[in-house]
């Protein structure tokens, strides 16, 4: 039991602190940069929207107005089912880069990105979402990427806007997604990252798998799909897109938990990147992806040994430091609304670990959701959030 506990830990330290430090060190010891240069390809920018009529004007505004050549550009967007103003908008634009691919009836995310890559005469994709928008120079920092021939995916960077007054889940949201854009931009240094940030990534047209209809994780499956074919998948803070994080615990919540839900989908479609002896992101996926959904399991076992072990005084310690962490976790979900005096700081303090005990239930939820089978496939949105614009129902 002692040593049960002692390894949970051991496990539990090493995939928040252990791994991002080892990632740190070995980029810096064997850095592996990509060879960057000046490239121009034809691109074709891929959209999958459903009733985007309060943000599509804009997105489509952004596109037509960035800095690359309207000649090597067109966009093509397909509305699924959308049953607002979406396609009356799209239509409204007089411009011949934009092409619309109307679906009657709703069938899917992944259905319609297989169908817009499929009717892209370009030799350069580009994903992007309906909310974010790009700094003008982003698709030209990202495809020039691509000059080098090991590359054959290229994400760039999410940046959240900030608020006068941001809550506690907002800004607990931005502090992690600074720590795994800093986990994916040193495992793009040694070699890959293992997704793409869904708002802005491109790759080589050549390499696109057409995505099964149930995944989730569209943004995942992609990439590790071309680096199973021996091209790398990289980063490049570049290349910039904006959006605002979420501060509803609940659209965090039901975020997180689709996310958990279609890692353990990639886990059954790619148990050959798991080797090491042929997978050059084996020990990525260990780290930052397997050990990530096992830790909410980790935490419940821990308690409950640490309770049983609480006759010896460290034990009991420990046990106290437990009880602290998640009463602080509580308090920090009662308070993250408060902005004004003791509560206010009261926030300020308890906002990381009430942040982490949502992120964590939620992958627990995403597990049970995974075999249960209780997760679908369409999406629902759901505004000022991170990545992947199109929600699943829960």
């Amino acid at each position: 039991m002692i040593l049960a506990f002692w390894l949970l830990i051991s496990l539990t330290l090493y995939c928040y602190f252990g791994y991002p430090l080892l990632l740190w060190l070995m980029a810096r010891l064997r850095p592996n940069p990509v060879q960057k240069g000046s490239f121009e390809p034809k691109i074709s920018v891929v959209l999958s929207v459903w009733n985007e009529e309060d943000v599509i004007k804009e997105k489509l505004q952004n596109l037509l107005s960035l800095d690359y050549p309207k000649e090597k550009t067109e966009i093509l967007i397909g509305s699924d089912g959308s049953t607002d103003k979406t396609t009356r908008i799209i239509r409204g634009f007089n411009d011949p880069r934009i092409h619309l691919i109307e679906r009657p009836r709703r069938q899917g995310k992944m259905a319609t990105i297989n169908e817009l890559v499929q009717a892209a005469r370009n030799e350069t994709i580009v994903f992007c979402d309906a909310r974010q928008t790009f700094a003008p120079n982003a698709i030209r920092e990202l495809v020039a990427n691509l000059a080098d021939s090991h590359v054959g995916c290229v994400s760039g960077e999410l940046i959240f806007k900030e608020k006068k007054e941001e809550g506690a889940t907002a800004k607990g949201v931005s502090l992690y997604w600074n720590y795994e854009k800093f986990i994916r931009k040193h495992e793009s240094r040694l070699h890959s990252m293992l997704g793409a940030t869904g708002a802005i990534y491109a790759i080589r047209r050549e390499l696109f798998v057409p995505i099964p209809a149930r995944i989730v994780l569209d943004d995942m499956f992609v990439p590790l799909q071309i680096i199973r074919k021996g091209y790398r998948a990289v980063l490049d803070e570049s290349a910039k897109a904006y959006d605002q994080a979420a501060d509803s615990p609940r659209e965090e919540h039901r975020r997180k938990t689709r996310t958990l839900f279609g890692n353990y989908q990639i886990f059954g479609l790619f148990p050959d990147l798991f080797n090491p002896l042929f997978s050059p992101v084996a020990i990525q996926l260990f780290s930052h992806k397997l050990l990530r959904v096992l830790i909410p399991l980790f935490l419940v076992l821990l308690f409950i040994l640490n309770l049983l072990l609480t006759g010896e005084p460290l034990y009991q310690i420990i046990f106290y430091l437990q009880i602290v962490f998640y009463g602080m976790a509580v308090t920090g979900a009662l308070s993250r609304h408060q902005k004004h005096g003791i509560f206010n700081l009261i926030s300020k303090i308890c906002y990381i670990p009430y942040v982490f005990c949502l992120l964590n239930f939620s992958a627990l939820a995403g597990t049970l959701r995974f075999f249960g089978s209780k997760q679908e496939v369409m999406w629902k949105k759901a505004r000022g959030r991170q990545e992947n614009e199109h929600e699943k129902l829960t």
